[in-house]
């Protein structure tokens, strides 16, 4: 297999790092997150061919993060301030906590990354219209546990 060029991956590096740190917070403890980020991209750079061939890099490098990192403690999110959150209401990240996994890792791809519902599907193995499910009660979910009206 081929491997970049220096420049052409630093250039990957530079846009997927951020990235994929973020869409870990959703899924992997503070501590786990450049673990899974340094997992995913070294395999990146081992498998560049492999990696360019797919429709979703984001999304099979999130994999393999996951895979890399499996943990069986559940999952704290951290405070907002400490992932460089733009403001962000101080009940959401205890209502996301709150979630079942599925619904708490879609609803974060999703609205918290800006995926699509076809790379958070890819990415979580599972298909587009249970994301779709797993967004739409992960909202509902977080409106009640927060008291929103949505009466307005």
């Amino acid at each position: 297999m081929a491997k970049p060029d220096r420049e052409e991956f630093e250039h990957f590096v530079s846009s997927a790092e951020p990235a994929l740190r973020r869409a870990f917070v959703s899924c992997r403890s503070l501590d786990l997150v450049p673990d899974a980020v340094s997992a995913s991209l070294a395999w990146a750079w081992e498998h560049w061919d492999e990696l360019a061939a797919t429709e979703n890099p984001m999304g099979y490098l999130f994999r393999v993060g996951q895979s890399a990192t499996r943990q069986r403690q559940p999952l704290r999110l951290p405070p907002a301030e400490e992932i460089s959150l733009p403001e962000v209401e101080p009940a959401l990240v205890p209502a996301l906590e709150k979630l079942p996994e599925r619904q708490r890792v879609a609803v974060w791809l999703v609205h918290g990354c800006g995926w699509t519902h076809r790379e958070a599907a890819e990415a979580m193995e599972i298909s587009t219209s249970a994301v779709s499910t797993h967004v739409a009660r992960g909202i509902a979910a977080v409106r009640v546990t927060m008291k929103v009206n949505t009466d307005a």
